[in-house]
């Protein structure tokens, strides 16, 4: 095995792999830019853990395109050294070959490091899209008949994972994924939270900007002020001291708890009730005019 052999294969594989992988990255952006949208878009919401569905999605599809474009470096270099692709260098110095060379495992190693890189984004969105499902489900039960859950609500303060609306008041649930170990206690401390695997707390002030704005739009779509109480879903953890009357937190076991959650204050009329559903189901629409996760 020569250093024109191994410099001859590895470029005729190279170039016909970023032909494959253009082509490939072209087809797949061509295919989600042209038909992308559901059948049926003006009647189809979002479900629960969208964005997360859409975005692990996107990246199977993108390892799915580096995985087949490692078998076909791999075949095309195998069969390339065996019809002696050497001859393409004919009389080049070895410093030359072995420049090429080093190019050409720069190149791979960049291929690599970005298809690791995939597989570990994309093996953390299954665990948030996992998670919000869990909770989204949870939801769909406890609000049969008496409330509706959206989705993947868009605010200028960030996204709202779910938000309940019923008559006995609007809840915003915002869901923390975080993967349990051994010890999976997790409490509330002011405005943070203390999981027990872990020294740092995670801050949880940009759940109550989501929150707080959440009220400022449904303030201007109602005309008068209303309470939108927040509920903090960790699935997976087990729920200890609650030290914030101003977040409710809970799991995918114990979520039922928010419906005991409320006050007289907290209800709303009818029409407010029709009013902002209304605006929450335009607004969590999957058709290409509605806003998107």
């Amino acid at each position: 095995m020569t250093i024109e052999a191994i410099s001859g294969a590895a470029t005729v594989a190279l170039i016909s792999t970023i032909l494959f992988l253009l082509v490939a990255k072209f087809w797949s952006a061509l295919s989600r830019t042209v038909g992308s949208g559901p059948n049926f878009a003006d009647s189809i919401m979002h479900e629960a853990a969208q964005r997360f569905r859409d975005e692990l999605d996107r990246l199977s599809a993108s390892q799915s395109i580096y995985l087949g474009g490692t078998l076909v470096f791999v075949t095309l270099f195998a069969a390339a050294y065996v019809l002696q692709a050497q001859q393409l260098f004919p009389g080049y110095p070895d410093w030359q070959l072995y420049l090429q060379l080093g190019f050409l495992l720069l190149a791979i190693g960049f291929a690599i490091y970005y298809l690791g890189k995939t597989i570990i984004t994309r093996w953390r969105i299954k665990f948030l899209r996992d998670a919000n499902i869990a909770i989204g489900h949870q939801l769909q039960q406890i609000s049969s008949g008496i409330a509706r859950i959206f989705h993947d609500v868009d605010t200028s303060a960030g996204m709202v994972d779910h938000v309940l609306i019923g008559q006995s008041g609007i809840y915003s649930i915002n869901v923390i994924a975080k993967r349990p170990r051994r010890s999976n206690s997790v409490r509330m401390n002011g405005n943070a939270l203390q999981f027990s695997n872990s020294k740092t707390e995670q801050s949880i002030v940009e759940i109550t900007a989501r929150k707080t704005q959440l009220e400022k739009e449904f303030h201007k779509i109602l005309g008068h002020k209303v309470r939108v109480r927040s509920v903090i879903a960790v699935p997976g953890w087990k729920i200890g001291e609650q030290a914030n009357e101003h977040h409710l937190l809970v799991n995918e076991r114990n979520i039922a708890m928010l419906k005991g959650w409320k006050d007289t204050v907290d209800h709303l009329l009818n029409e407010d009730v029709d009013l902002l559903q209304k605006e929450l189901t335009a607004k969590c629409l999957r058709s290409p005019g509605a806003s998107t996760a």
